[in-house]
């Protein structure tokens, strides 16, 4: 029985228990899972790179597969990493060793086939074939095209750290029946991580950081949040609710302000028995739609924005006078992608400028390409003014009291060109055009 098979009994039957899947994970199928993985992804404790293991990638492979088979494998501690936040504080990240990387990407394209049937439409993080830019497009068609007079902006609190490993556990159990995969799961969430020479063990949390984590904390938020509000939620609202969710990050479009009320009040609850808070700040009910806009106007004020997937959303009129939803890059945002481009011409300044030139335009081609949706054009000039401005200082500093004026500058990237913004998302066809 094959991955398609896995497929097709998921869907025929979503209270099926798959007893015996892990036969799936031949040799063939982990080789495939290696072949997978971010060739450039820092190591783990074992200090192995990936180039370092594709010279003898098959034969370590199978040997691997051999220890899963006999039940001798070990899951080596994670190695802890941290990366600076926008506001300032460190998110803690943590680094598998390569072969429980290679193991888990293996399970995780097992468990994919089932709970891709099980996972419900609103649901777009870490999902085959779905993302970011489709979780926005559908943000925008919810407001652009439904009633709604409401946002609610969820931000759950240390999310990955705060999921409670035996309710996570009996979530998977209720499809899962095999003891080989349910094994090698509890292994992966309760190792621990080597932090400044100190091996710590925690008693929540799946590791940010690991390749199963994300399908983990989707199957926990799938239970906790995208089924109960379609099972218990709406049934029970007087409008519509429409869910819109990237792993952790979601957000709530209501019909009517009063429902939305109600599911702010009791959700609190409803995620104090899984573990989970809500920051208090940053989880905000916010007026938007039409009808705020309309008010807006009448009293001369601004309507409320809210921020999503990097984007702050603003209530806005098209050319042809029909409401619509503009978007702006997040300044934290703008000023991280700034800051990180900054850095690194300081570190290569010395560079040949035509590599400077090839990596910066790499940059700039990824940042367009994410955060290139209509109407943000001026977010992204910014962008690129700013990139503009960072590589003359940097390019200055090394030439030792010579001066690189303006205007031999603009010569340079005659020679040298940035490549300009430009806007890389087509409209959403179900939203409004401007």
């Amino acid at each position: 029985m094959g991955l398609s098979r896995i497929t097709e009994l998921a869907k025929e039957d979503p209270g099926r228990k798959f007893l015996s899947i892990a036969h799936l994970l031949t040799p063939e199928a982990m080789h495939d899972a290696f072949l997978m993985l971010r060739r450039d992804a820092s190591a783990g404790v074992d200090q192995v790179t990936y180039r370092d293991y594709e010279k003898q990638a098959e034969q370590k492979i199978q040997q691997l597969h051999e220890r899963l088979k006999n039940k001798t494998y070990r899951a080596l501690p994670l190695r802890r990493i941290y990366i600076p936040k926008e506001d300032g504080r460190q998110r803690p990240i943590s680094i598998p060793a390569l072969e429980d990387k290679i193991a888990q990407k293996a399970v995780v394209e097992l468990l994919n086939a089932i709970y891709e049937q099980d996972f419900l439409d609103c649901s777009y993080g870490f999902r085959p074939g779905r993302g970011a830019q489709q979780a926005l497009d559908e943000v925008g068609r919810a407001i652009c095209r439904e009633s709604t007079s409401c946002v609610l902006e969820l931000d759950i609190t240390s999310y990955f750290d705060s999921i409670v490993r035996e309710q996570l556990m009996e979530m998977i159990e209720r499809r899962i029946g095999d003891a080989s995969i349910l094994r090698l799961i509890r292994k992966w969430i309760n190792t621990g991580v080597i932090d400044d020479g100190r091996l710590l063990v925690s008693e929540t949390g799946t590791g940010q950081g690991q390749i199963i984590s994300p399908l983990l904390a989707n199957v926990y938020l799938h239970f906790v949040l995208d089924e109960w509000i379609e099972r218990d939620v709406k049934p029970r609202l007087r409008g519509k609710v429409f869910v819109v969710r990237y792993a952790d990050d979601a957000v709530l479009c209501f019909q009517y302000r009063e429902d939305a009320e109600k599911v702010l009040q009791v959700l609190p609850k409803r995620f104090a028995r899984y573990g989970l808070t809500l920051h208090p700040e940053k989880t905000r009910l916010v007026a938007f739609g039409r009808e705020a806009l309309a008010r807006a106007i009448r009293a001369g004020t601004k309507t409320d924005t809210f921020d999503f997937l990097g984007f702050k959303h603003i209530c806005a009129r098209s050319r042809r006078g029909k409401f619509t939803v503009h978007v702006r890059t997040m300044k934290k945002r703008l000023r991280r992608s700034f800051n990180s481009v900054a850095e690194w011409c300081r570190v290569h300044r010395h560079d040949d400028v035509s590599k400077q030139q090839a990596t910066l335009n790499a940059k700039l081609r990824g940042h367009y390409r994410y955060y290139g949706r209509p109407t943000n054009y001026h977010s992204l000039w910014q962008f690129y003014r700013g990139v503009r401005c960072v590589w003359k200082k940097w390019l200055d500093r090394r030439s030792r009291g010579n001066t690189l004026t303006w205007e031999a500058y603009k010569q340079l990237l005659q020679r040298y060109p940035l490549l300009r913004p430009r806007i890389t998302r087509p409209w959403a066809g179900a939203a409004s055009r401007t």
